[in-house]
């Protein structure tokens, strides 16, 4: 895409669609009051406010290689920042982590060793926060490869990625007076559906009007 189109969309931005929302952002522009906090990949295919035909301050968002979240008290961890100031500081009432279908940092993760050479940061990247979901994949789907795997790795990595959410004290803290819920979503790229992990069924579904919202595993010890 030339950046001649790009300057030209922001032009019609503000020609066409500013204009005739300027009421919208002038109320933006005294705060932001979102109350889902959306986690997915930089992945160019995704677009958070089109696949939910959210607003400019419904969502906030934070994209990384692969939608992975760090665990608390990781170094130099600016997705905790942005987790512990949406919680805190926004009151974010839903975190969901959003990954989808033929994602390359998953591709990536099941070649890693190939990588260290030819992208030391994408490989250190994977290698520091993405070796519980890689670990898991070699120990227990040894008998899928090509297609399979890779779908399997996208679901089991957005899991990790919430057990990896419930390190932090803030969320831990939301998530025990029942003032936060998790959500762990699939975008599948080709039908434009969105499956999301039902816990009591134990696999992802098709999300139509039913939330499924990941349960707090210690609540639910508590009120078994």
């Amino acid at each position: 895409m030339p950046i001649k189109r790009i300057i030209k969309g922001l032009n019609e931005f503000q020609t066409n669609y500013f204009t005739i929302h300027q009421e919208m952002f002038r109320q933006l522009s005294q705060g932001q009051t979102p109350e889902i906090l959306f986690i997915t990949c930089s992945d160019s295919r995704i677009d958070p406010n089109l696949l939910t035909q959210t607003k400019p301050g419904e969502l906030f968002i934070i994209r990384n290689l692969g939608n992975i979240i760090p665990t608390h008290g990781s170094y130099n961890n600016s997705e905790g920042a942005g987790i512990e100031y949406a919680v805190s500081a926004l009151n974010i009432k839903h975190v969901i982590v959003c990954g989808h279908s033929h994602c390359g940092s998953m591709k990536a993760l099941l070649q890693l060793n190939t990588l260290s050479d030819e992208m030391p940061l994408v490989y250190s990247w994977l290698k520091q926060h993405a070796e519980s979901t890689r670990r898991l994949l070699r120990e227990n789907y040894k008998d899928y490869d090509g297609e399979a795997l890779l779908k399997i790795a996208v679901e089991e990595n957005v899991l990790t990625q919430i057990e990896n959410l419930e390190t932090y004290p803030v969320i831990r803290s939301k998530l025990h007076a029942g003032k936060l819920s998790l959500h762990a979503w699939v975008y599948e790229i080709e039908t434009g559906q969105i499956v999301a992990y039902d816990a009591n069924n134990r696999k992802f579904v098709p999300l139509c009007s039913d939330a499924f919202p990941v349960p707090d595993p210690l609540a639910c010890l508590q009120t078994g």
